[in-house]
């Protein structure tokens, strides 16, 4: 199965939905940064939650997702933009922690408490940036919280990864449905039942469920307008020009101290981890430029 997402609306534009599988990108970013199985599984909701949050951005426009919690794995963050791209990084990737009390990987104990913070960047002067104090750590829920506070729509969220023993992905995927002020209590009753007889989102991706077979079990019952869907992407915006750009902002006294002490230039992308190497010649180069 390819990652995708798919948009849709429902009962007259009175629910919007987005569901997305992302169990190759979070396969990839795992084996990007090495990631033990807690990490992958926070790092992989989040990266899912980012890509939902682009509905309706236009342009460039584009969503960061940025997790500061107390627990061990430090801070979360992941951005997405309206192409399906989509790369993030955990600050502490190789966390070990035992089973939660429903036999899970306990993505709560790792992020622990703190704040959710959402920037939505949609090509104006400044991006609008909001925060809520997380509410468990395990995303989804911080999610659905961040999301009923900030537009006052009651949002479900689901977000699920499924690690295997090798700590290689095995599923990984999610789904935000918003319920507008109009739609009728029957309905939401009827969400709320067919959400109750699911399995784990990450099970239903196992066995095979897209991100349109998604949106259908959770609306089951309840006509369906398919918008849009595409494919999705881990892809990190860090090129040899970029990290020439951060090596100029330096400074010459940095540059001339990095040339003597270490004859060459090192910078590894934090979100995807590639490792750039710039010769003593590149960064002379560099610095005759300043």
């Amino acid at each position: 199965m390819w990652d995708s997402i798919v948009r849709a609306t429902a009962l007259n534009n009175t629910i919007r939905v987005s569901a997305v599988v992302t169990t190759k990108l979070t396969n990839e970013a795992s084996l990007r940064h090495q990631t033990f199985p807690v990490a992958t599984a926070a790092l992989g909701r989040v990266m899912s939650a980012a890509l939902l949050l682009t509905w309706g951005l236009k342009g460039e426009g584009a969503i960061t997702v940025r997790v500061f919690g107390d627990g061990p794995l430090g801070g979360i963050i992941a951005d997405a933009n309206t192409e399906g791209e989509v790369r993030g990084y955990v600050q502490n990737p190789h966390v070990d922690l035992p089973l939660n009390n429903r036999g899970k990987l306990d993505v709560g104990g790792g992020v622990g408490g703190g704040n959710l913070y959402i920037t939505k960047d949609i090509g104006l002067k400044e991006a609008y940036t909001g925060s809520i104090p997380l509410v468990s750590g395990e995303i989804g829920e911080d999610i659905a919280s961040y999301l009923t506070r900030s537009e006052q729509i009651p949002s479900l969220v689901s977000l699920g990864v499924l690690v295997n023993p090798d700590f290689s992905v095995e599923a990984s995927g999610g789904i935000i449905i918003q319920v507008l002020p109009d739609t009728p209590e029957e309905v939401l009753e009827k969400i709320e039942e067919n959400t109750a007889k699911l399995k784990p989102i990450s099970t239903l991706v196992k066995e095979g469920n897209g991100p349109k077979e998604l949106i259908a079990l959770y609306l089951q019952g309840i006509d369906i307008n398919y918008l849009e869907e595409k494919p999705v992407n881990f892809r990190c915006k860090c090129s040899e020009d970029r990290i020439k750009n951060i090596l100029v902002s330096l400074g010459k006294e940095e540059l001339k101290d990095m040339i003597k002490k270490e004859g060459k230039g090192e910078i590894t992308c934090h979100f995807c981890n590639e490792i750039y190497t710039l010769s003593k010649t590149e960064l002379e180069d560099i610095l005759e430029n300043i």
